[in-house]
């Protein structure tokens, strides 16, 4: 299934609103919070790499590699390696941001799994998992036979989707778990943080929304490699 809309021009706008993500959620952990680490007295340092791995390590590189398909003038085993890889990525900095939040938690004694942004997580990481391998086992190795992948590819896409919409509202949940907390420290709701905060947020539904929308867009007609996703 595709839209009425050219995936190139879609493909931009995903990569701009990347930029600007990325952008903005180091200048809130590294000017507003006061920087990244992995082993530090200021346990706030710690949970600060959380986010930015989050966003710019799963959910735009993931992005980007659902796209992949759509926006890459290569041949469709080139496409396909870098699907594989960039959602390798993804999936390998995800795991990495979910320990350090469980690593700030246990060294700062705050209680583990009590909300509903930390109950998404695990199930949307351990989704996307699952994905990879299953997308791995058929598609690449040992790869599945022909039937098995041709009725596999629009139920891949599918459950693709889904775990990737499920991730960007994870991670809407996440923006509005941190700023209440930090509002309910003192932080001023108007201030130029908490504003930095929900527009970070509102980059990161945009990206997520175009992401979808150059996947399901229409390939360049001269493009031989791509497919329908759906």
């Amino acid at each position: 299934m595709s839209i009425g809309v050219k995936a190139l021009p879609c493909s931009f706008v995903v990569h701009f609103l990347a930029v600007v993500g990325a952008i903005l959620v180091l200048i809130w952990n590294i000017s507003f919070r006061g920087g990244l680490a992995w082993e530090s007295t200021n346990k706030g340092l710690i949970f600060n790499c959380h986010p930015v791995l989050m966003l710019i390590g799963f959910i735009i590189l993931g992005g980007e590699a659902i796209i992949s398909y759509k926006s890459l003038p290569l041949e469709k085993p080139q496409k396909k390696l870098v699907h594989l890889v960039l959602h390798a990525i993804a999936l390998i900095l995800g795991i990495i941001g979910i320990y350090l939040a469980f690593k700030f938690h246990n060294e700062s004694n705050i209680a583990n799994l009590y909300s509903l942004h930390s109950w998404l997580g695990i199930g949307v990481i351990s989704l996307y998992g699952i994905q990879w391998v299953y997308g791995f086992l058929v598609f690449f190795y040992p790869g599945g036979t022909s039937t098995i992948r041709s009725e596999s590819l629009p139920w891949h896409a599918l459950f693709g989707v889904f775990v990737y919409i499920l991730a960007i509202a994870t991670a809407a949940l996440g923006y509005l778990e941190k700023l209440t907390f930090l509002e309910n420290s003192g932080l001023d709701k108007y201030g130029s943080e908490a504003f930095l905060v929900n527009f970070t947020a509102i980059v990161t539904i945009l990206y997520g929304t175009f992401v979808i929308l150059t996947m399901l867009s229409q390939a360049p007609p001269h493009d031989e490699y791509s497919y329908s996703a759906i």
